[in-house]
């Protein structure tokens, strides 16, 4: 339930198009749904603009399913984050309205028109290729959050060239994702270049003393480009979702 949908509800109850047995029963599951193994925000959307979004990580199927149908009824939109494509195949097996987005290991469900959110794009900048998993959950989120989105892929520090040649098309973003693994030094040289909020992200990608993606937090929280900020590693969701209350702010 958005604003949007109680507004239309309540409008058409004010006409006589609704009766009010009608606008209870779909009152009723407000603020929220319990289903036993979990308890469904159904205001979330209300508050933030947004639905709550599921975490696929360490759910079974049956409960990706179970959530997916309850924040359905709502006919909203529905995103559900961190899914393996086993655990994606099985899902959409159970309920086929689902679409499994492989790149970014995320299913959707698109039920209403998704609205722009603000004018320009956001900018989803990787250093390498071997970070373009966490980009794509990056930029699937933007997009079903109606961000416009530019991919600007492998154009790391080691490369600095290749980052130089796309300083136009960085200079006129509304924001900019920095995705980077090894020592997360992108996020800096990108953060020097431009005047626009700049969201970085450390991947995982990395030899042995980087730690997991530990090496580039490190380095992007201690980055010497003023006003950067930084979410945890390879939170690709957290950065989309940072960006866009950015957007939503400056409407």
């Amino acid at each position: 339930m958005d604003e949007e949908r109680l507004r239309q509800l309540l409008e058409q109850f004010r006409s006589g198009a609704a009766p009010l047995e009608d606008v209870v029963r779909q009152l009723r599951a407000l603020p929220f749904a319990d289903l036993g193994f979990a308890t469904i925000d159904h205001h979330r959307a209300l508050r933030q603009g947004v639905p709550e979004v599921v975490l696929g990580e360490s759910k079974t199927v049956e409960q990706i399913v179970g959530i997916a149908r309850e924040l359905a009824k709502s006919g909203g939109n529905v995103m559900v984050t961190r899914v393996t494509h086993e655990k994606a195949t099985a899902a959409v097996g159970l309920f086929p309205e689902l679409r499994h987005i492989q790149s970014a290991s995320m299913l959707t469900l698109e039920q209403k028109e998704i609205p722009a959110l603000g004018d320009g794009y956001v900018a989803v900048v990787t250093a390498g290729t071997s970070d373009l998993p966490v980009a794509e959950e990056c930029a699937e989120t933007l997009r079903m959050l109606g961000a416009a989105i530019l991919r600007i892929t492998d154009v790391g520090v080691a490369g600095i060239h290749r980052l130089l040649a796309k300083k136009e098309a960085l200079e006129s973003a509304r924001v900019i994702i920095v995705l980077a693994g090894m020592e997360g030094a992108l996020a800096s040289v990108v953060g020097g270049l431009v005047s626009v909020p700049v969201i970085s992200v450390p991947t995982s990608v990395g030899y042995g003393a980087s730690f997991g993606g530990i090496a580039a937090l490190l380095g992007m929280l201690t980055s010497c480009a003023s006003g950067i900020s930084v979410v945890n590693i390879d939170n690709g969701f957290g950065a989309a979702f940072a960006a866009a209350r950015i957007l939503r702010g400056t409407r």
